[in-house]
C-alpha cells in the first residue's frame, strides 16, 4: 500500500462513522494561534477530532536553539494520539482548510512513528468539502482509547550537524518549500533573518497543487521533482521550509509521485538561523 494516499470529500463522508476510522482535524494559522480550534469549534466533519500544531503536533521552542515548530516528543505525540482511538489497524483521515500543509505535519509524524498504512489526506481539505455540498458537525468525537505503539524513525530526521557536514556532497538535494520570495531573502514576514540555506534549492510547496486547489496527478508530480533531482538520488534528498511544517507537503507529494519517503531537517530555516555561524545566501 503506497505511504502517501488521498481521499476525496465524496470517499470520506461514505466512510464516516466506521469503526476504525480516526479523522484529525489539522486547521491552523500561524498568524492567530488560536484560529484552528476556534474553527473546529464551530464546525468540523463528523467524528473528528482536533490536533493543534503548537499543542500537539509540536513540543515548546526553546528560544535561540529550536525552530519555531519543534518535533512533538514521542510520548506526548502517543498519548495525544491515543486518546482519539488510534490503533495500528485504524484507517486515518487528515484534513485542514484545503492547502494541506498543516494536515500533511500530522501525515509525517504519523510515518516517523511507523504507522505508514491507511493514512490519508482530504484532497483539497475543508473548501473541497464545502464545494461538495457536505455537512458539518458540532458534536463531540465519540471517545476511544487506542493502543497505537510507534516509534520514532530517526533515519527520516536530519539535524543541523548533519546538514551542515552533508551541504558538500554532490548527491545530496536540498528542497526549501518556501515561496521564491522568501527563498531569495526578498521578504521575510516571520523569521528575524531573510535567505535560504546554501546550496538549497525552492520548491515551493503550493505548486504541488493545481489551481482547483488539489494535488496535480502523480505524473506531474514525478516530472516537477524529477527535474528538482536531476539524476541524484531521490534517496538523499532533504526536505526543509521555515519550521518543519510545509517540507512535509514537500515530502508527501513526493511519495505521492513514487519516490520514497525523504528526510527532514525538522528544524528547518528558523532553526538554522539560531547560530550566526551558520551560512545564509540570498538570491537564487
Amino acid at each position: 500500500m503506497p505511504i502517501a494516499q488521498l481521499i476525496t470529500p465524496a470517499e470520506l463522508f461514505a466512510r464516516l462513522g466506521q469503526p476504525k476510522l480516526v479523522v484529525l482535524d489539522c486547521r491552523f494559522a500561524l498568524e492567530d494561534p488560536d484560529y484552528g480550534r476556534r474553527s473546529y469549534n464551530l464546525g468540523h466533519i463528523e467524528g473528528a477530532h482536533f490536533a493543534d500544531l503548537e499543542r500537539d503536533l509540536s513540543s515548546k521552542v526553546v528560544k535561540g536553539v529550536t525552530g519555531r515548530h519543534p518535533l512533538p516528543t514521542p510520548g506526548h505525540l502517543l498519548e495525544r494520539l491515543q486518546a482519539c482511538g488510534l490503533n495500528a489497524d485504524s484507517d486515518v483521515v487528515l484534513y485542514d482548510d484545503g492547502p494541506g500543509a498543516f494536515a500533511a505535519r500530522a501525515w509525517w509524524l504519523l510515518a516517523w512513528l511507523g504507522k505508514r498504512n491507511g493514512v490519508y489526506l482530504l484532497d483539497g481539505g475543508l473548501k473541497a468539502w464545502h464545494q461538495a455540498g457536505l455537512p458539518l458537525s458540532l458534536d463531540a468525537p465519540r471517545s476511544a482509547q487506542g493502543h497505537f505503539s510507534g516509534k520514532p524513525d530517526n533515519t527520516l530526521v536530519v539535524t543541523a550537524q548533519q546538514l551542515q557536514a552533508g551541504l558538500a556532497e554532490p548527491g545530496m538535494t536540498l528542497i526549501d518549500a518556501r515561496s521564491e520570495a522568501r527563498f531569495r531573502g526578498e521578504q521575510e514576514p516571520i523569521d528575524p533573518v531573510a535567505g535560504h540555506i546554501p546550496g538549497a534549492q525552492c520548491a515551493a510547496f503550493t505548486e504541488n497543487l493545481g489551481a482547483d486547489g488539489h494535488f496535480l496527478p502523480a505524473g506531474q508530480l514525478r516530472e516537477r521533482f524529477d527535474r528538482v533531482l536531476a539524476g541524484r538520488p531521490a534517496e538523499q534528498l532533504v526536505a526543509y521550509c521555515g519550521s518543519g511544517v510545509t517540507a512535509c507537503h514537500n515530502l508527501f507529494a513526493l511519495c505521492l509521485a513514487g519516490l520514497p519517503l525523504a528526510r527532514l531537517y525538522a528544524g528547518s530555516w528558523s532553526e538554522w538561523i539560531t547560530d550566526p555561524q551558520r551560512a545564509v545566501a540570498t538570491g537564487s
